[in-house]
């Protein structure tokens, strides 16, 4: 785009010529004198060429090129209109410009030669110097693209800044709009366009993670306790691999504590996606209390697919904690508990048969390694697509169990889903075999229904509806077979009903939830009832909960629970508690935990709590230290008459061999996955690195997840902490390298993550080349620099690689050759449309490597105009501009159609 400095990227801010046509003028007017007026001549006005930053609200600054006269602006039309996307057609001679606005039917043209625009059924007539011509663009005054398209460009003369604002949405925002919603929605799927794809790998063997877990506590006159823990992450056979070793000094070393499988995952084969070996997750309709050795198959996918709805998931843990929603591996969630403990997720309903889980983390550091998985009750499929799981093994019981489970299901429609299978427990001996079948039904977008029935065992039923307001009401019931032996307890009835309800009053906003749950037992039954409110009250984060119990023929038990949690001053934060019997109207408990940060990265806690029904104090104070390796902390607790100290340490080894890369961490990383980025200087530009190609110091990044780190002494980048099996989107960014020349041939990068293991991910940087020169003008009166001119630049090959435009003085640059040879010559069309020839035709250049770049200088072209004699093909004489005005003996004098010049051509 001529003159559009922002978008070239090449054109250098240059020397700014001031053109003088006075000469000319002088021509004209004697010719006009001797010749009594016979021809008619024009000359164009004085004027100055500059460049002028055009800023639009919502969308930024660029520069552009535009001509000054009397503190007038004028502004190129075609570079304008095109960089606003607004349709720009001109004729080959620039005398016509037309196109539309915003629609096919708000046509417009602008007519050079009659000084008049048309746009809308109406006509606009140009004032003698509203419109003018150079070599190479056509310019309107600034306030004519306000009068006529509502462009208003209010310019500033002091600052040489342009502000150009619409009455309508210009093509170019609604295009940026449009292309961010797409980017937006393609994250939110997951989905991200890169220029470099790698793929999943498969290693024979690769170790890359460990976690390790020290606990230890004495009390005075009292037994001591010491508990260790270590788990394994590695590739092995293309599968991830891991192991958790158990130890505690107070029982014997017991391999059902111990845990280990392998998992070999390829979400492209659409038949069998997952192998899984060692103890596996077996889903069991039965009570198995007890691991199962065994192997499971399944084609679910491990990738993480919404669908429709939403599921409402509460929970409790320790107070301010933050607990993280994880969908198949994915984070789609977060949560803060309250001042109680509790919280809630809106998990959403996703296709097929998915592990949900859930993950604590202290509000000083600490992280719970247990992970707890989340039935839903709905299962959806896509239409027409079938999934299974079919698993086997052995129960780690004493009778050494024979376990198996298939499960199918197929999606009918969207809205309807069915299953079905059978589980085989050798140990159930009354009935070992238990076919079951269910099926998900989505009656409307806000009523789901669900129902399973297993033979001789249980049937369940499930419905949830949702109001517009978000008000959710949960139905569960299930029965038990009185007869079945596969679950061990002797429910004979499960009755569960829940109603949430979001509520905001003023500047309020709360969540209350009322469950009512009954369990029916062969000869009594009790209910439990629970109303929770919890939310913000004048910035304290407070929650109340109201707990009843009814069992036949005993007084009902009512209690509640008021939690508290808010900032005091010097950092500290105070969550009080306390508990209230109405059936006994007395207080039976109070509880404080204060909590502050101490030592940048330390963390002091103490606590205080006093059970009056039990008549039993309890008071904690201990501090926890982040170290860069590993967390540490100790305690104090005294618990009525009894002393104890506690002492624990945590934290994990990163381990790559390929690039001799060893790290002790604080926090757990078996489960997870890292990315090792080396950018090197590519020396050859083939795209590897080869032996001998140094590192590029200097490269920044940005990544959709995990931690970067940056390791300044070997120039390598890492992203820790990646889940499996996901996408990790990369961003480079080379505005931190050392040298100039280093470019990078690619921006962005959508890299697979291998689990346990770091992934090498080299990013070659090109060093690049510069070429430089001059196109002049050869005139009368000597040479000048023409601006505007594009010069092309082709390989060896004869291949297009790049094009620049000359500034106004005829200085231009382009930078970002790669090593090799190239040749640079004047854009052909160009020239006919101007009537010039360039001297020479193409200049061939060389840039050179090496780690600094090369410069290639001296491509300078000189342009002169083809007389009016000269012989043309037929084919090109329609698109010459110029034509013979006078002739005399020695000379012609000719006008030029594009820039109305008058030229004196000796023979």
């Amino acid at each position: 785009m001529a003159g559009l400095k922002a978008h070239t990227g090449n054109l250098l801010t240059g020397r700014k010529a001031v053109r003088s046509h006075h000469t000319i003028f002088f021509i004209m007017t004697l010719l006009l004198t001797v010749w009594n007026n016979s021809l008619r001549a024009q000359a164009l006005p004085e004027y100055d060429e500059i460049a002028v930053s055009i800023e639009i609200p919502g969308l930024g600054a660029f520069e552009m090129d535009a001509l000054i006269k009397d503190e007038n602006l004028y502004l190129p039309i075609v570079n304008l209109f095109n960089f606003l996307k607004i349709k720009c057609e001109p004729s080959l001679d620039m005398d016509i410009i037309k196109g539309f606005f915003s629609s096919p039917e708000s046509e417009y043209i602008i007519d050079r030669p009659k000084r008049q625009i048309s746009y809308l059924d109406k006509k606009y007539d140009l004032g003698q110097n509203d419109i003018i011509r150079t070599e190479t663009n056509v310019y309107l005054l600034s306030s004519w693209f306000g009068k006529v398209f509502g462009l208003d460009c209010s310019f500033s003369f002091r600052s040489m800044s342009v502000v150009l604002t619409a009455g309508t949405d210009l093509p170019l925002i609604r295009e940026m709009k449009q292309e961010e919603m797409r980017k937006n929605i393609s994250r939110l799927k997951g989905e991200f366009r890169a220029d470099t794809v790698i793929g999943r790998k498969y290693p024979a063997f690769k170790f890359g993670m460990a976690d390790w877990g020290a606990y230890t506590s004495q009390e005075i006159d009292g037994r001591s306790d010491v508990r260790l823990n270590l788990d394994l992450g590695a590739m092995i056979a293309g599968g991830e691999a891991t192991a958790s070793l158990y130890y505690n000094n107070s029982a014997p070393f017991s391999e059902k504590q111990q845990r280990y499988l392998w998992r070999y995952v390829n979400n492209d084969f659409a038949p069998l996606r997952q192998i899984m070996a060692g103890k596996i997750h077996a889903g069991a309709l039965s009570s198995l209390y007890n691991p199962v050795i065994g192997v499971q198959l399944t084609n679910t996918p491990t990738t993480y697919r919404r669908s429709f709805g939403t599921y409402l998931l509460s929970d409790h843990t320790e107070p301010g904690w933050t607990v993280e929603l994880y969908v198949n591996n994915v984070l789609v969630d977060f949560a803060k508990a309250d001042a109680s403990g509790f919280f809630s997720f809106q998990v959403p309903l996703v296709y097929g048969n998915t592990l949900v889980k859930l993950k604590f983390f202290g509000p000083w550091g600490e992280e719970r390694t247990r992970e707890q998985n989340i039935n839903i009750p709905y299962n959806f499929l896509p239409e027409k697509t079938l999934e299974y799981t079919a698993s086997a093994g052995i129960v780690e019981d004493s009778l050494a169990s024979r376990f198996s489970r298939a499960r199918i299901s197929y999606g009918l429609s969207r809205n309807i889903t069915v299953g079905g299978g059978a589980e085989y427990l050798s140990s159930v001996t009354s009935q070992p075999f238990m076919p079951f079948v269910n099926a998900s039904v989505k009656i409307t977008n806000n009523m789901l229904v669900s129902g399973e029935y297993a033979h001789g065992v249980r049937a369940t039923g499930t419905f949830s509806y949702r109001l517009p307001s978000n008000m959710q009401l949960d139905i569960n019931y299930t029965w038990y077979d009185k007869e079945q032996k596969a679950i061990f307890y002797n429910y004979r009835e499960e009755r569960r009903a829940t109603l949430t309800i979001p509520l905001r009053l003023g500047k309020f906003s709360t969540f209350n939830r009322i469950s009512v749950n009954q369990i029916v037992l062969p000869s009594s039954k009790y209910t439990t009832g629970e109303w929770l409110i919890t939310g913000s009250v004048f910035g304290v984060n407070t929650n109340l909960t109201t707990y009843a119990l009814f069992i036949d023929e005993l007084k009902p038990y009512v209690y509640s629970n008021l939690a508290l949690a808010f900032n005091a001053p010097l950092g500290f934060m105070i969550m009080p508690q306390v508990q209230y019997s109405y059936s006994n109207n007395e207080v039976f408990s109070v509880k404080t935990r204060i909590e502050k940060k101490v030592f940048k990265k330390g963390f002091l806690n103490m606590s205080f709590e006093r059970n009056f029904r039990n008549d039993i104090t309890l008071a904690e104070a201990g501090l926890r230290y982040d170290f860069s390796f590993a967390q540490a902390g100790a305690s104090v607790r005294q618990y009525g008459d009894r002393t104890s100290f506690v002492q624990y340490a945590r934290g994990s080894v990163i381990n790559d061999r390929k690039t001799k890369f060893l790290k002790a961490d604080n926090r757990t990383n078996v489960g997870r996955g890292g990315i090792t980025v080396i950018p090197f200087l590519d020396l050859n530009s083939n795209g590897r690195k080869d032996a001998g190609e140094p590192r590029a110091k200097g490269l920044n990044l940005r990544s959709n997840g995990g931690r970067i780190e940056i390791n300044e002494r070997d120039t390598t980048i890492r992203i820790i902490g990646l889940e499996p099996y996901t996408n990790c989107f990369i961003e480079v960014d080379p505005n931190n390298f050392e040298s100039i020349s280093w470019r990078l041939p690619k921006s962005s990068y959508n890299v697979a993550v291998d689990p346990d293991v770091l992934k090498t991910v080299e990013i070659p940087v090109s060093i690049t080349g510069e070429g430089t020169g001059y196109v002049r003008l050869q005139e009368d009166q000597g040479t000048r620099g023409l601006g505007g001119i594009i010069v092309r630049f082709l390989d060896e090959k004869s291949v297009p690689v790049a094009q620049t435009l000359s500034e106004d003085d005829g200085y231009y640059s382009y930078f970002g050759f790669t090593p090799g040879n190239y040749a640079a010559m004047i854009d052909t069309a160009q020239l006919r449309r101007l009537g010039m020839v360039s001297d020479p035709g193409q200049i061939d250049f060389e840039i050179k490597g090496g780690t600094e770049g090369d410069i290639a200088d001296g491509l300078d072209f000189l342009l002169t105009r083809i007389p009016a004699d000269t012989v043309v093909p037929a084919a090109e004489e329609q698109v010459l501009p110029y034509k013979p005005v006078i002739t005399t003996d020695t000379s012609y004098l000719i006008l030029h159609e594009l820039t109305e010049e008058v030229y004196t051509i000796t023979e």
